[in-house]
């Protein structure tokens, strides 16, 4: 028990939410806070207790107005029914949530008034975070969706793509129908952010991906997977296939006849440990 309950020293508030608190002051809206409070508090521990389940290294959590961020020093070589465990525990807070607060009300311990604020609150905050853009859990379920068919890279950048026009769509929708929401703006500013940021450093994910899979971190593999490749291409371009919860045996080739094979572990030694980082596959084979 004393180690979940170590998870609330992670926690800390984002300075959206801090914001928002600030205008729920000003505007004295206590009551929708405290519910949204309650509720972004019991999605982020979700989030954490099952991570905290199957030993990630949980950096810190932050808690947003519409939700939370676990930051956790993992790089893709979970399995991808582990990471999606730990994304689904979020969402799955609400519906527990929902039920106390139906029985609460059915029992007339609280007002009708305040079942349907927090039910609104509750649906809000379920279904936006389900939305499919980074990093919100909908984005996160997209990227584990994609990396089932796809590299590590490849999937990585169809998520921002798709990230960005859902975005579109949303900024359109608030546009339309909600032009003058402060707070949808305020959290429209922070996807915007977090999508820049994340492309900034998508590189540096992919290299931490390999970094970490090169110590042997990738914890379950489902198939073994061959990557074909000229003898001409460079090193880092091979390693950018890598695909998660795959095993890869890379297939050399000379004017499309296959000249050697070798282990993805000599391609990572190859990089990382000998630093050939402009080499050419050709450059690690010998012929038969």
């Amino acid at each position: 028990m004393n180690r979940y309950l170590s998870l609330l020293q992670k926690i800390h508030i984002h300075p959206l939410l801090w914001v928002m608190i600030a205008i729920s002051v000003i505007t004295a809206n206590f009551k929708p806070l405290f519910l949204l409070m309650i509720i972004i508090f019991v999605h982020e521990m979700g989030h954490a207790i099952s991570a905290h389940f199957f030993s990630w290294r949980i950096k810190s959590i932050m808690l947003l107005p519409f939700g939370g961020v676990a930051e956790v020093d993992e790089h893709g070589n979970r399995s991808l029914r582990e990471e999606c465990m730990v994304v689904l525990a979020g969402p799955i807070q609400h519906l527990w949530l929902q039920g106390a607060v139906f029985l609460l009300y059915i029992s007339n311990v609280i007002h009708v008034s305040d079942y349907q604020l927090f039910t609104f609150y509750n649906l809000s905050v379920l279904l936006f975070n389900l939305l499919p853009v980074w990093p919100l859990d909908g984005g996160k379920l997209l990227f584990i969706i994609f990396s089932k068919h796809w590299s590590y890279q490849k999937a990585h950048s169809y998520m921002m793509i798709t990230s960005i026009i859902f975005l579109v769509f949303y900024v359109a929708a608030i546009l339309l129908f909600s032009p003058t929401h402060l707070n949808m703006w305020i959290i429209t500013t922070f996807l915007v952010y977090s999508l820049y940021h994340e492309h900034k450093n998508k590189m540096y994910s992919c290299l931490r991906f390999l970094m970490e899979r090169y110590y042997g971190k990738q914890t379950q593999i489902n198939r073994i997977k061959p990557i074909v490749v000229d003898e001409s291409e460079l090193v880092y371009h091979v390693l950018l296939q890598f695909q998660r919860g795959c095993k890869h045996l890379i297939i050399v080739e000379r004017n499309g006849i296959k000249v050697s094979e070798m282990d993805e572990n000599e391609l990572l030694h190859a990089y990382f440990a000998n630093k050939l980082t402009d080499s050419k596959i050709g450059d690690l084979v010998y012929d038969y």
